[in-house]
């Protein structure tokens, strides 16, 4: 989750499904606990309507410390590779529209920079944001996606 409203967005949803008693996510911890009904919704059907939001859910056994760990541990070298990969690209680019717009096609070179920065290293955001827009929802995500896609344009 990237913030709190993701957090009461993902609990609300939830709650909404059929044979959920109660529901409560903490975004610190980033966990989800669930009541249901047993013989209305299965574990594995809320993990996939929650899938269907962009989350996933690891279930509560003996090795679910380690599968979060796992999945943290990932996301962070994701987050490594998208960050570096932006940098390598954003700082020439600013380099160029700073001092260099007058050489012959800045503005595609620009172009060129810009353009996997938004949609490969930050693919994440137009993703979500369509996983969001499927529920009637919006989120942070909407917000990135339609603020860079806007950018782009």
């Amino acid at each position: 989750m990237h913030c709190a409203s993701c957090a009461a967005r993902t609990e609300e949803f939830v709650k909404t499904l059929p044979g959920i008693a109660g529901a409560s996510v903490n975004y610190a911890d980033a966990s989800i606990k669930v009541e249901f009904q047993p013989e209305e919704i299965t574990p594995s059907e809320i993990r996939k309507a929650v899938r269907s939001i962009g989350y996933d859910i690891i279930t509560d056994d003996t090795h679910s410390q380690e599968l979060k760990e796992e999945a943290q541990q990932l996301y962070l070298k994701k987050l490594r590779i998208n960050t570096a990969g932006s940098a390598a690209l954003s700082i020439p680019l600013v380099i160029i529209a700073m001092f260099f717009m007058t050489i012959p096609y800045a503005n595609y070179i620009m172009m060129a920079l810009a353009i996997p920065v938004v949609f490969w290293f930050g693919r994440q955001f137009p993703s979500g944001a369509i996983k969001q827009l499927k529920h009637r929802s919006a989120n942070m995500d909407t917000l990135v996606a339609l603020s860079t896609g806007l950018a782009v344009l």
